[in-house]
């Protein structure tokens, strides 16, 4: 088994046995019933309090051989309305850039959790999305009112 393997079933492990409330990560099955550790299929809860609230954001985290070295892709499908996340849905963070803030030693739990912290809190210097930065700067409250309907089309049903 692999080193990236390795570390993934080490850290499902671990999120099973302590995860933070309403997120879920778990891999993708195979075609034959095994667990593809490379591919996992994640759901980040909306703070309270904030216009996320009540939405269930799904994200596909694409791990490589080379991990932890290198980053996983993370991409949420659908794709998401926010200033880091680009039309792909992929998230636009340091802590998931190996040129900027990437460690080996950050886990999938620290990745979710920074996620979930950009939402609500994106980085304006770093927009992936001109309609939801332009947005954000420039008319807040039609933003937000974008986010809870977002929030609303995500909700757990």
């Amino acid at each position: 088994m692999s080193i990236c393997r390795k570390r993934l079933a080490e850290e499902r492990k671990q999120w099973r046995k302590d995860h933070p409330f309403g997120f879920y990560a778990k891999p993708k099955k195979l075609p034959d019933g095994s667990l593809n550790l490379l591919e996992w299929e994640v759901g980040i809860p909306g703070k309270e309090g904030t216009p996320w609230a009540g939405g269930i954001y799904k994200l596909n985290m694409i791990f490589s051989e080379e991990y932890p070295a290198k980053p996983p892709k993370c991409k949420f499908d659908p794709p998401l309305f926010h200033p880091n996340v680009y039309p792909s849905g992929t998230v636009c963070l340091s802590i998931l850039d190996e040129e900027k803030a990437w460690k080996p030693a950050i886990v999938i739990k620290q990745i979710l959790l920074g996620i979930q912290d950009l939402l609500n809190d994106p980085n304006v210097n770093d927009p992936a999305q001109s309609d939801a930065y332009t947005m954000f700067k420039n008319d807040r409250a039609a933003y937000e009112r974008r986010v809870r309907q977002q929030a609303r089309e995500n909700a757990p049903r």
